[in-house]
Order: C-alpha cells, then sequence, then structure tokens
C-alpha cells in the first residue's frame, strides 16, 4: 500500500510566523510552526514530520511537495553536502543545517517517492497542507492556539539510524527554476517545540560539561555561520550586550553572525557555577584579531535543554 501525503509550510513575510503541514486526510494530518521561522523551514520540517510520524507502517509513501528546494535538496544536493562537511560547492555553510540532517535520518530504510506540485493551483491535498501551514502560521501572529491536528493515531516515533545517503528517493513531475536558501531565525516555541538538534545531549556529560560545549561551539566560526544551529542554541528570548555596549535580541544576533566574516577565535574556559538545577552561569575567555574579551552568559534549562538566555561580552584592556 502506498499513502498519498501532501507536505508544505508558510512563512508570513519569510522570515515571520510560519507553519508547516502534512495531509492525508481529515483523520491523518498534523501541523505545527514557529513564531518566526522561513518557508523552506516549514517545508523540510512537514516532510520530517510525515515521514516521523509513519515510520512504524510498513507502507511506501507518495510526498507530494510544491517546494523544489527540499525536493532537491534530498535527491540531488545532499550527498555532495554531506561529503564536504556540510558545505555548498562555494565552500560556504548549508542553511538549515538541523533539519536537512534530520531528514537525511528520517529517510533512512523509508521506500517513498517525491512528487513536485504547483503550489496554489488547485490541487486538493496540497491546499489542504497549505491552508493548515497557514492556520499555523496566522496563530501565531495572533497569539492563538495552534491548530496541530491529529497527526498518525497510534504513531510511535521509531528509531532511524543516523549517518549514510539518504535512498530510495526519487524525484518525479516538473523540475525548474533556481531555488533559493533563506536565512532562519528563531527556534520553535515552547508550547510545540521541535528538537532541532537532537545529538545535543552526549552519554555521561554533566549539565555544565553540556553547557560548556555549547559555549565553545558559539566561538566556532562554521557554527556561527549556521544560523539555524546559532537559533537553535540561542533561547528565544535571548538577549546580549556586546563588548561594544550594543544590546542584541534574539532575530538580529542570528542574522549579524551569519553575515559576519568568519575569523579564528581561541577559548578559554574560566568557570561555571550552578545557580540552579535549571540555570548556569559560565564565564570564558575569547581571543581573536580584536583582542581579548570576557564572556559572562546565563544558560537555562528548557524542556531538558539547555539555551543561552542572556551573554555579556566585555573587551579585556
Amino acid at each position: 500500500m502506498t499513502i498519498v501525503a501532501a507536505a508544505d509550510g508558510s512563512a508570513l513575510g519569510n522570515p515571520g510566523p510560519a507553519g508547516w503541514a502534512w495531509y492525508v486526510d481529515d483523520g491523518h494530518w498534523a501541523a505545527g510552526g514557529w513564531p518566526h521561522g522561513t518557508n523552506n523551514q516549514g517545508e523540510l520540517m512537514a516532510v520530517i514530520d510525515l515521514l516521523d510520524s509513519t515510520a512504524h507502517l510498513d507502507d511506501d509513501l507518495r510526498i507530494l511537495c510544491d517546494s523544489q528546494y527540499v525536493i532537491n535538496a534530498v535527491t540531488k544536493w545532499m550527498p555532495g553536502w554531506k561529503r564536504k562537511g556540510w558545505r555548498k560547492a562555494d565552500g560556504s555553510p548549508v542553511l538549515n543545517r538541523e533539519l536537512l540532517e534530520r531528514l537525511d535520518r528520517a529517510t533512512q530504510g523509508r521506500q517513498y517517492v517525491f512528487e513536485w506540485v504547483k503550489g496554489h493551483a488547485g490541487h486538493e491535498l496540497n491546499e489542504a497542507a497549505d491552508v493548515r501551514a497557514r492556520a499555523v502560521a496566522t496563530a501565531y501572529q495572533k497569539g492563538e492556539p495552534i491548530p496541530i491536528g491529529p497527526g498518525w493515531p497510534g504513531a510511535a516515533v521509531a528509531e532511524v539510524a543516523t549517518g549514510g545517503v539518504a535512498t530510495g528517493g526519487v524525484a518525479t513531475g516538473e523540475q525548474t527554476g533556481e531555488v533559493q536558501e533563506i536565512t532562519p531565525a528563531r527556534e520553535p516555541a515552547q508550547s510545540v517545540e521541535l528538537d532541532l538538534f537532537g545529538e545535543e545531549l552526549v552519554a555521561d556529560e554533566t549539565d555544565t560539561e553540556v553547557v560548556a560545549r555549547l559555549e565553545r561551539e558559539l566561538v566556532e566560526p562554521g557554527v556561527r555561520a549556521d544560523a539555524s544551529r546559532v537559533a537553535a542554541i540561542l533561547h528565544p528570548d535571548f538577549e546580549e550586550i556586546g563588548r561594544s555596549g550594543r544590546l542584541w535580541g534574539h532575530d538580529a544576533i542570528v542574522q549579524a553572525l551569519a553575515s559576519e566574516e568568519p575569523r579564528s577565535v581561541e577559548f578559554e574556559l574560566l568557570g561555571t557555577e550552578t545557580i540552579s538545577s535549571d540555570a548556569i552561569l559560565l564565564t570564558a575567555r575569547t581571543t581573536d584579531a580584536r583582542g581579548g574579551t570576557l564572556r559572562s552568559s546565563l544558560w537555562v534549562r528548557v524542556n531538558n535543554r539547555w539555551r543561552l538566555r542572556f551573554h555579556q561580552g566585555t573587551p579585556e584592556e
């Protein structure tokens, strides 16, 4: 048996309030989203959740998708990105890496086919998915309850292997036009939070070790250039006082880091202080071409994930 499902994403403003949805019929559909995200993120997440929700079934999947970005990512670009360490042909980092890695894992061992359909052209399933994705984006925009749908009744999250090249996927339908990647922004809200980086926790790591590792990541050029990774580490209400004294918010810092020139940074952990079971204060020193900077970072635990809530950088004299 083959399950035929449409998957779609929507972002009001792109980036802006964003939603995703997949739809089979009125009893089998799901939706979710972010207070601030992109259309490409929604398109990716719709397919990921569809694969995860049907992982317990033996049925093949025919995925109707109006996003050439998603189809090409799986069937054309992903093997090359992985060989190059998730970098594109010009050496720049691949955007939406965490979602793409999740999509890669979700396709392992699955029998599926992508079929391109023209969006907003009256296709019944595509329209149903689009309406639900836009409903989530609109709900975030208005601060209303999120219509998440019934999902797949009886579904259980199945374990999938990590790594390797996706197999089994082929693309059908028209493939035209150039695909543009758009810088992502904020992670999902806590009410419908999605694990954008499931490899965060490592066996036997203490809370302070996890926080120290994530802090180090935030000074690595490859991570700083990956907006989706930075957005996943930062708390949705993140604030920073930079070494210049400027106050930065979540979206502003994600976009600024993604556009800055890469630079080599030395990192020295000075100490950690456990304030409570869900809060850790970390201090460190970084050194780059501008000189030394003392870092003070407040990390908080949200839904069993550590997020950077506040950071201050002070230049050393």
